[in-house]
């Protein structure tokens, strides 16, 4: 299925990008440069209506990062999640929090996924 690019979104991904939260410049600081087994991550990605945090093609994997902005979007973080997931993505979810005080935890999570990932496409 073929990702559609937004490309009427790319000024606020760029924006984004350049005032990223401090969770998300931990997690980026790991996924770049292919460190995670290989697998080129993008940040602040336009998919469809919305800019996700990070994202793989190539494993078709979007990585969210929830701060306390989120606490009051539950519905419409679920009906993007779903949206995401309708295309073929899959959605991992950390909350900001967790990635500050458990880097190590976030990446073993992304790493397990992409062990079944690998496992369940060859």
């Amino acid at each position: 299925m073929k990702i559609y690019y937004n490309p009427k979104l790319k000024e606020l991904a760029r924006k984004l990008r350049k005032n990223s939260t401090l969770a998300e410049i931990l997690l980026w600081n790991e996924l770049k440069a292919r460190r995670i087994k290989g697998y080129k991550f993008m940040r602040q990605k336009p998919i469809e209506n919305y800019i996700v945090d990070f994202f793989c093609s190539r494993l078709k994997l979007v990585i969210e990062i929830d701060g306390s902005s989120h606490n009051d979007k539950l519905k419409r973080d679920r009906i993007r999640q779903e949206k995401l997931e309708s295309l073929g993505l899959n959605v991992l979810r950390f909350q900001e929090v967790t990635v500050k005080e458990n880097i190590s935890g976030v990446l073993k999570a992304i790493e397990l996924f992409i062990e079944e990932n690998e496992k369940a496409t060859s």
